[in-house]
This record gives C-alpha cells, sequence and structure tokens, in this order.
C-alpha cells in the first residue's frame, strides 16, 4: 500500500498539500518488480510511474537496435509524455534489480493535471526536456547500412528477396538493371550487404543465415512445435509460450502469413482506426518472444514423423535437421491459387503476382493495374494500388461484392475514383514477351471480350492448402483441408478402423493424437483473421488437457 510518506520520497510531490497527497497516495498501485522485470514495454499503453525503490533502465529501438537511453533512481518520476501527447510507451522500462514503484493510471493522472497548477507546470518542462533528447538521440545515431539488391525487376528470384526483406523489415536499396547496365562478370539477383559480403542468386535461408535471422532451434526438444506464422501460428505461439511451454515457430517466408500483406484491416477487435497485418504480426511476434517463444524464418517443414507409442513427434526441417516435440499444431496456411490463363506461368513475377505484393507498389506508380477476386484481400488490395495506380480495376466473377467482401470495404471502394468494380469479368488471356503488356478481360453475363494495356494483374482467386507434406495418416478432405474434431471420427472409423483414444478428438486435433490444426489450413475455418487468432489460442488449451491426459 502507498502512504503520503512514501508519497513525499518524490520531489514532485514535496509542496503538495496534505489532502491533495492523501488523495494521490489512495489512487497509486504498489508494484514490485524483480531484477530484470519489465514495467512498460515501448508501444504499451502507458501509465505514469514514481521510482521508489530499487533502480529502473530505459530502453528504446533505434534502427532496430535496442539502445540503453537512461537509468532511473528513487525519487524519479516518468510516463507523462505518452500520456499527456495520447501516445503509446515511447521507450521499455526494466528493473535492474529489485525495485518498487509506484503506479497512477491514466485517468487518475489526467484528473490530477487538470486540478493541481503546480504539479502540471512541472510535468510540462519535464516532457518537453525528454522530447527533445529523444529527438538529438534520433539525429546522432547513425543508420544501419541497407542491404543493397542489384537485378532485373521482371525477374521473379528478385522480387521474392524484396518481398523477403520487406516482410522480415530489414532495410535495403533496389538498384535496377534498367537503370544500369549489367555486367558480364555478375549473376543477378546480386546482393550487397551491409559489412561488404556479397551474395549473387541466393536462396532465402542463405540470405537469412547471411543476415543474422533466425533459422537454427536452440534445442532438440520442444513441447510444442507450431508449424506457420500467420495469425492462428503467431496466437499460439504468445499463448503457449506465455503459459509455460517451450515453444518453437516455424516460418518459411515471414511472420503474418497472407495477414501479414494485408494493408489495412479495420474490423479486428480493439483496433477502431485499423492496423495492418504487418503490423499486427510484427506486435504478436515481439509479444511471443517477450514470453519466451522461437522462431525460425526461411525454414520449411519436410515432414511430420508420427510417434507410434504416443510419445514425442518428430519434425523434420529441409535439410534434414530434427526437432522432436510433445505436441504440433499445424498452422501452415494456404496458399493462392494461381490463374489457368493461357501464357500466365511465364509472366509470374513479371506483373502477375499472387497475393498483395505490396513491394511492386512503386512500379505501378501512374499505371493500369488489374485485380481479381472478390473477398477482403482484393478489397484491401485495390484500396492500397489506388495510391499509387492512375486505374484500379477490380475483376470480380459473381454478380456483385455483397456475398463475399464486408460491407465497409464495398464502401470504401466507392469512395476511389480511380478504383473501377467490373462484376462478371474474368481473365482470359495475358499477352506480353518479357513481361506483362495487355490483357483479355471477358464478360460472362454477355460473352464480349476486350484487350486493354496493363502493368500488373495480382490474384485473390481462393487458396489451396498446403498439406500435402503430412503423413496419410492426418486425414484430409478431398480439397486437402486438415480435418479436426468430429469432422475426424467417421473418416478415421472408415480408413484407419477407430480413433486410438478413449476420449473423442479434441475440437482442433487432427486424426493423430497431440497433433492440431488451426487457421485456414483447417477444415471448416473461417477465413477471418480473429477466427485465425482464436483458433491458434484455443489449440493451447486443447494443448494442455492432451499433456494432462
Amino acid at each position: 500500500m502507498i502512504t503520503v510518506d512514501d508519497l513525499r520520497r518524490v520531489p514532485l510531490f514535496h509542496d503538495l498539500p496534505d489532502d491533495e497527497a492523501t488523495a494521490v497516495a489512495s489512487r497509486l498501485a504498489d508494484i514490485h518488480l524483480r531484477a530484470g522485470d519489465w514495467l512498460i514495454h515501448e508501444g504499451e499503453q502507458p501509465s505514469f510511474f514514481l521510482l521508489l525503490e530499487g533502480s529502473l533502465e530505459l530502453s528504446k529501438m533505434v534502427h532496430g537496435i535496442e539502445r540503453r537511453l537512461d537509468e532511473y533512481g528513487p525519487g524519479v518520476y516518468f510516463g507523462e509524455v505518452p500520456l499527456l501527447l495520447g501516445s503509446p510507451a515511447i521507450a521499455s522500462l526494466r528493473a535492474t534489480e529489485p525495485t518498487r514503484v509506484a503506479q497512477l493510471e491514466s485517468g487518475d493522472f489526467r484528473a490530477m493535471f487538470a486540478e493541481c497548477n503546480v504539479f502540471a507546470s512541472e510535468l510540462i518542462n519535464t516532457m518537453t526536456k525528454r522530447v527533445q533528447r529523444l529527438q538529438q538521440l534520433a539525429q546522432t545515431s547513425t543508420p544501419p547500412k541497407p542491404v543493397v539488391i542489384k537485378g532485373h525487376r521482371f525477374d521473379i528470384a528478385c522480387h521474392h528477396i524484396r518481398d523477403f526483406l520487406r516482410r522480415n523489415h530489414v532495410v535495403y536499396e533496389w538498384d535496377d538493371l534498367a537503370h544500369s547496365a549489367p555486367r558480364e562478370d555478375e549473376r543477378y539477383p546480386l546482393l550487397t550487404l551491409a559489412d561488404g559480403r556479397r551474395l549473387e542468386t541466393p536462396t532465402l535461408r542463405e540470405l537469412a543465415e547471411a543476415l543474422g535471422l533466425p533459422t537454427r532451434p536452440a534445442k532438440s526438444s520442444y513441447d510444442v512445435v507450431i508449424v506457420g506464422a500467420g495469425p492462428s501460428g503467431l496466437a499460439a505461439a504468445v499463448y503457449g509460450a506465455s503459459e509455460g511451454l517451450s515453444t518453437l515457430l516455424v516460418e518459411r517466408e515471414a511472420p503474418g502469413g497472407q495477414a501479414g500483406t494485408s494493408s489495412r484491416i479495420e474490423n479486428y477487435l480493439g483496433f477502431p482506426t485499423g492496423l495492418s497485418g504487418d503490423d499486427l504480426a510484427t506486435r504478436a511476434l515481439s509479444q511471443a518472444q517477450r514470453f519466451g517463444a522461437e522462431l525460425l524464418v526461411a525454414r520449411c517443414v519436410d515432414t511430420l514423423e508420427l510417434s507410434d507409442d504416443g510419445g514425442e513427434h518428430t519434425v523434420v526441417l529441409d535439410g534434414a535437421e530434427r526437432v522432436r516435440t510433445r505436441t504440433v499444431i499445424l498452422a501452415n496456411g494456404v496458399s493462392w491459387r494461381e490463374l489457368d490463363v493461357p501464357g500466365a506461368e511465364k509472366l509470374v513475377g513479371r506483373g502477375i503476382y499472387y497475393g498483395a505484393a505490396q513491394t511492386e507498389a512503386r512500379g505501378c506508380q501512374g499505371q493500369r493495374v488489374f485485380l481479381i477476386g472478390g473477398g477482403n484481400s482484393a478489397g484491401q488490395a485495390a484500396m492500397f494500388f489506388s495510391g499509387y495506380a492512375a486505374e484500379v480495376k477490380l475483376l470480380v466473377r459473381g454478380p456483385s461484392l455483397a456475398d463475399s467482401m464486408s460491407r465497409y470495404l464495398i464502401e470504401q471502394l466507392a469512395t476511389k475514383s480511380n478504383i473501377e468494380v467490373c462484376t462478371h469479368c474474368r481473365i482470359v488471356q495475358v499477352g506480353g514477351e518479357h513481361r506483362l503488356e495487355e490483357v483479355t478481360i471477358e464478360n460472362r453475363a454477355t460473352g464480349a471480350r476486350t484487350k486493354s494495356p496493363a502493368s500488373a494483374v495480382f490474384a485473390f482467386i481462393g487458396a489451396d492448402a498446403r498439406a500435402e507434406w503430412l503423413p496419410p495418416s492426418v486425414i484430409r478432405d478431398e480439397k486437402g483441408f486438415v480435418c479436426t474434431g468430429r469432422d475426424v471420427m467417421d473418416l478415421v472409423a472408415r480408413r484407419e478402423g477407430s480413433w486410438p483414444l478413449a476420449r473423442d478428438p479434441f475440437l482442433l486435433e487432427t486424426s493423430v493424437p497431440g497433433v492440431f490444426a488451426a487457421g485456414d489450413v483447417r477444415h471448416g475455418s473461417v477465413k477471418r483473421v480473429a477466427s485465425g487468432v482464436g483458433e491458434g489460442s484455443m489449440a493451447i488449451a486443447f494443448i494442455h488437457q492432451y499433456l494432462a491426459n
């Protein structure tokens, strides 16, 4: 319990009248921290803090590197800057020894600021000094040298590398050979790293290892291995690690999955102004890692070797690296279905892309682009590209968007003068020698066909499950999606004879005990970010029940 005597230890409150000091003390929470405990993380919702005993280290991420800014001792206060600016916490605080802190919630802080002139004046002076110090830090800090990528814009390998770097938040510069002559002694894509090393045509894994991104597991055995770092996989990692399970997350490209490419998600609970899929993934990954979850990027799972006796399963990574695990969560999502159009295959990465491909936005400036699909992903991409392209044409096979797209997105599309929604339309042919140059569009209602110049086509025409690597005993439906819960029972009885346990499968459990599925890869899932997050967290709850039994 915080007393008036505790409060008087802070110089700010030395001259506060007794009645006000008593009122403030009654509102303060008494927080005790151990050495190494975090009081608050950068980006979280702030409170006002008074340091009574011990010490706190102030740190901030600058150009991707954690920088130590200061160390606070007893009598110091902080948190007023984000509270007065209405922003998240602008730095992180961690105890360096056993520490005691008084905490004033934001509502009580605002009431004090309005009622106490001396208190308010002191806080404004302090805030000004602290903001100036942060500005000086930003100005004097030398940003890391970017990775330089040299190659052809319409080279699928260059496209994959640029997309990989952007989604993993690696700063890069793009040297397009359209503006400089290629050399005979160089192979492209050619990357020059910050330390001067050069990589010719690297694989994503080779690039990740050269950049120091995590690619190798720290241990040989885990409580749970999660395949895929989309919304469901990230949610499972957060809940698994926070509840004491040793957790490994394996991702073939970058955290966020397909949702990570969404430019704006506006119907996700708790974010009234919306957030990007990349922002959501970044926040979730930071949360999972804070609890101790491990992430591997640029790694694929080649196969899953199942235990015969109910013991540990084995996850086999690319390169034959093996990891044992008590449980598995399949959260590896789906892949966009490819266009079945003459000429499309040779133009993939040369004007035809699957998904949002935000790295191509600048190349679309002033151009005409086509998006195919009627779902939310297509709508969000249309809104994004409308800020770059002169014309955006959204091709929809059906009579309207109402059956497949959220109402808020339909209304937003209608406000953009350079977006045209073309119903009953599909692309039947594409043309171009070295890059996409034109498309042929058919009106399915009338049969009429028209040719149109095009710089890019982004396809969102449904998705297929990524489950071909699973053993046959993990039962899937006729389209390859993984069956779970009650959907498993009849299929198991028909194919295997019986379910091996006395209990029924848990809601998200596959036909193999201890192997769970969540998100888009699961049969019957709802293709929404919120449902994926919910399934990922639910899977951990069922894993606890499985391990307890």
